[in-house]
């Protein structure tokens, strides 16, 4: 048997053959053994690889979430590009029918009865009565004249007339009395004759004064500038001690006053061509005033040129409005309404649905997903609608604001938020 100190020696040539990686767990093993104590050993590499296993699993995860991450990114991407190479519409319904037609057009307002006024004769403005704006009955004095020669010429006249009046009853006196003489055959016929003729000169001469005579009274009478109808005084030319000189005797006479009868207004549209077949003598007509947009004056169409002007294409039409109430002044710009009879078998549709190509008008129909070029005809231009005689019916899908790219089977989509709704 070995002795105690054999077994001791070989101990410790064991410790010293134990693998580096324990070399420290075999000292504190060894030191626990010379005190009597044996400390069990300490697993540390299986710990180690566990610790590795789950690294390497929560690399693979984040790998495999950042690959799933990337994958639907993708896929995200080529779905809104795909999307987005779609165009967006938005659709309207055509409105079946055309309501009353409103043709809106600009007119020029004139007075029913408006003349300027001038002087008939020579002198001087003594007074006037009247200025602008003023109200005036016919039959008022506007202004008065001075007129001296023509009173003087007058007067000459008239004593001229008395003249000729009194060689008158004197050649009828002696008329008388040669035709008394003739009777009894005191003088000869011849003479009897040239009595009576000389009578008959006088009356002429006397006739002629007489005229003359009214003439220049007429001529005194145009001293007072009278109004020939109820009116306003639109314009006053002229001021006490002004020269006036006679209208008729002069190339560029002064207008002295200017008078508009306003109770009654024409107002005067160009219609164009293609709308001149709707008006009618007798329709209606409104007024309308950029100054005043809520105030609507209504008119009657009392005639037209039943002409087309060669130079503008449109016809003349006059209607008449009654303005008792001073709401319009000659000279101002309106737009006069006409209320067109509305077409049948008609709709209307937004003019932002119109495409012009070098095929004619279309317009483009949603027809499932996919678009139908369609052509269309116009009948009347509202500006902001337009109005279709042929090519669509209220059931179609009518696309708003087309691109110009749009052609026959291009795959669309409705707009987010857009509608499918009627005008």
């Amino acid at each position: 048997m070995r002795s105690h100190t054999e077994e001791r020696d070989s101990e410790k040539i064991m410790s010293t053959q134990i693998d580096p990686a324990q070399e420290g767990q075999t000292d504190v093993v060894a030191a626990h053994s010379d005190s009597g104590y044996v400390e069990p050993p300490v697993e540390t590499s299986k710990g180690g690889r566990m610790l590795g296993i789950l690294f390497a699993i929560a690399l693979l995860c984040a790998i495999g979430y950042g690959l799933y991450a990337r994958t639907k990114t993708e896929k995200i991407l080529v779905q809104t590009t795909n999307d987005a190479s779609i165009i967006a519409v938005n659709v309207t319904h055509p409105v079946m029918g055309s309501t009353a037609q409103d043709l809106a057009l600009p007119g020029n307002v004139q007075a029913f009865t408006e003349t300027p006024i001038y002087s008939r004769t020579n002198g001087y403005l003594k007074k006037w009565y009247f200025d602008i704006g003023s109200r005036v009955r016919k039959g008022d004095l506007l202004a008065e004249i001075e007129t001296p020669e023509v009173d003087q010429q007058l007067l000459q006249s008239r004593a001229e007339l008395e003249r000729m009046q009194a060689n008158q009853d004197l050649a009828g006196v002696t008329s008388n009395r040669w035709q008394s003489l003739l009777a009894k055959h005191a003088v000869s016929t011849q003479e009897a004759d040239q009595a009576k003729s000389n009578y008959i000169a006088s009356q002429a001469a006397t006739d002629a004064s007489r005229a003359n005579v009214r003439r220049l009274e007429q001529l005194q009478s145009y001293e007072r500038i009278i109004a020939p109808f109820d009116g306003i005084i639109t314009a006053r030319n002229t001021d006490i001690g002004d020269l006036i000189d006679a209208g008729s005797g002069s190339s560029s006479p002064r207008e002295l006053f200017h008078l508009a009868s306003m109770e009654k207004l024409r107002v005067y549209v160009a219609v164009p061509e293609v709308y001149s077949d709707s008006i009618h003598d007798g329709d209606s007509a409104a007024l309308t005033q950029d100054s005043n947009p809520a105030l609507k004056i209504t008119g009657k169409i009392v005639r037209n040129a039943n002409a087309i002007d060669h130079s503008s294409r449109t016809l003349n039409v006059e209607v008449d409005v009654d303005n008792s109430k001073g709401v319009l002044r000659p000279g101002a710009y309106v737009f006069v309404h006409f209320q067109l009879p509305a077409g049948s078998h008609t709709v209307t549709i937004p003019a932002n649905t119109l495409l012009f190509r070098a095929q004619g008008l279309q317009v483009g129909l949603l027809r499932g997903r996919r678009v139908q070029l369609t052509p269309v005809t116009i009948g009347h231009d509202f500006g902001s609608t337009v109005e279709i005689i042929s090519g669509l019916t209220p059931d179609d899908e009518v696309i708003l604001d087309p691109p110009d790219s749009l052609t026959t089977g291009t795959e669309v989509r409705l707009e987010t938020g857009g509608s499918r709704g009627s005008l």
